[in-house]
This record gives C-alpha cells, structure tokens and sequence, in this order.
C-alpha cells in the first residue's frame, strides 16, 4: 500500500489540526495504521494506531492521550489525526505508516511494511 499524508501547517498553541492519509490499494482496511512523528534532531517517535477494519482498537503515546484521536475511514482509504490542544513540543513531521501486523502500541520505528511522506506541523506563536 502507498500512502501519502498531508495537512500540516502553521497553528498557534492550543489550536487544532487535522492530519490525513491516503492510501492506494484496494485492500486499506485490512492494514493497522499508524502516525509517528520526528521532530528535529530527535528520533521518530510513535504517536497513535489504529486496529484493521472495524477500528475497535486505539493506542497513544502518552504525550498524545487525551488530545490526538486516530479514525478511519475505509471506504475513503483514508486515516486520520485530530489533534486538539497543541503545543510547540508537537511541532514535528508527521508520517503515517500502514503494516499488516497489529502491534499494539508497541509500534516500531523501523521495519514497518509502508511510509508515507511525512508532513510539517508547526505549533507557534
């Protein structure tokens, strides 16, 4: 599968974003999906998941919980990331990933099966 994400930007702290993520393929809703994000000079880090099809089952960093929710939409091949309450230490590329394995939140940085292109989410004043 490829993904693509997109909706980044510029967003003053406390604001909100939605982050989305498209897929090829005729198969999306059989992938668990994914959002990682790098900030720069660090390590990508995990941010949330999504369980295949139904979606039944979400994990968060704990930076996140409470202010990220992940959703899917397998009719539109799409993943999505509303991030609510932002703050500059969010600021990062955001990557979507998509792998048939459900790791649960134990995501790993490497090895998954897709990437898509990350996109840009600032958070300033």
């Amino acid at each position: 599968v490829q993904l693509q994400a997109s909706g980044g930007g510029l967003v003053q702290p406390g604001g909100s974003l939605t982050l989305s993520c498209a897929a090829s393929g005729r198969t999306f809703g059989a992938y668990n999906m994914a959002w990682f994000r790098q900030a720069s000079g660090k390590e990508r880090e995990f941010v949330a998941a999504i369980i295949s099809w139904s979606g039944w089952s979400t994990y968060y960093a704990d930076s996140v919980k409470g202010r990220f929710t992940i959703s899917r939409d397998n009719a539109r091949n799409t993943v999505y990331l509303q991030m609510d309450s932002l703050k500059p230490e969010d600021t990062a590329v955001y990557y979507c990933a998509a792998d048939p394995k459900w790791y649960g939140g134990n995501w790993p940085s490497y090895g998954i099966n897709s990437w898509g292109k990350g996109t840009l989410v600032t958070v300033s004043s």
